[in-house]
């Protein structure tokens, strides 16, 4: 693929960003620290990442990395994530879309009673998504990486991301050996140190890495304001971003085409969309 690695913004109100001396990361600076202090998490993102933290240690425990390397010989060959998105976006003259296979969040709740991975899947093919996003969290999310696996070997051909929430390098070996064709991984989780480190691993295991950077209101407001694409885009990170050539999805907060057709005039070439669609009988028809 021509581009390994992408980028993607998102707007959680729920979730409040927090800089330390100007670095991303900082939840996994504090729950390190949390380890050896009487310290309990102050918002959800804090409780998803200290519960991911005993979740991966006792994957780890029960099929090492040194068993994972094994199995990678029989996993099923990576698609082009990246290439679909741009494959669609040329053909299309829209954003690349994303559609998510999501069955609950920590906000919203259980977004779909009858939740079929495997026909939601394929009825988001049918209508025209480029790659699809499957949740693999259990605990807040209710997703599996069976989830995952159950897609990839039903026969749909969309490339697909693993969207977890990544703590260890461990989890990229995981989610390839799974079936994934690309990860998330969240800025406001790891060091910038970190992600340049999995980053290396995606590479060399062929994942794409979609980079997502959170930014959002306080605690409690549950506002989405798109405009922050524009924004940063504009700025001179977006610039930045925008001249290396790397693709920028648009996430969160995306309903309507107006929605899409705004941060497609940021320069998003891509969109994730997940429970506008996943609420609906009918994915094929919106």
């Amino acid at each position: 693929m021509d581009q390994l690695h992408f980028v993607t913004l998102k707007f959680l109100m729920e979730i409040h960003l927090k800089l330390k001396n100007g670095k991303l990361g900082c939840y996994k600076m504090k729950w390190q620290q949390a380890k050896n202090e009487d310290i309990t998490p102050c918002n959800i993102l804090e409780r998803i990442i200290w519960h991911k933290d005993i979740e991966v240690s006792q994957m780890k425990e029960r099929k090492p990395l040194s068993v994972l390397k094994k199995m990678l010989d029989d996993a099923p060959p990576v698609r082009d994530f990246v290439g679909a998105l741009k494959e669609a976006n040329s053909r299309t003259g829209l954003p690349g879309l994303i559609a998510e296979v999501k069955k609950a969040s920590p906000s919203r709740g259980v977004l779909r009673e009858d939740f079929d991975p495997v026909q939601i899947a394929k009825a988001y093919e049918k209508g025209g998504a480029a790659c699809l996003s499957v949740l693999t969290d259990q605990k807040y999310f209710q997703g599996s990486f069976e989830n995952l696996q159950t897609i990839r070997s039903s026969g749909v051909q969309c490339p697909l991301l693993c969207k977890e929430f990544v703590i260890d390098a461990w989890q990229i070996y995981y989610a390839r050996v799974e079936g994934a064709d690309a990860i998330l991984l969240i800025a406001a989780v790891l060091p910038d140190l970190d992600i340049k480190y999995m980053i290396k691993i995606c590479k060399l295991l062929g994942l794409a890495a979609l980079v997502e950077f959170i930014f959002c209101l306080p605690l409690g407001t549950f506002k989405v304001d798109i405009s922050n694409t524009k924004k940063l885009l504009e700025g001179e990170r977006g610039q930045r971003i925008l001249q290396k050539g790397i693709t920028v999805v648009g996430e969160s907060g995306l309903f309507t085409p107006v929605d899409i057709a705004y941060v497609q005039e940021a320069g998003v070439k891509a969109v994730l969309v997940g429970e506008s669609i996943v609420k609906q009988k009918d994915p094929t028809s919106e």
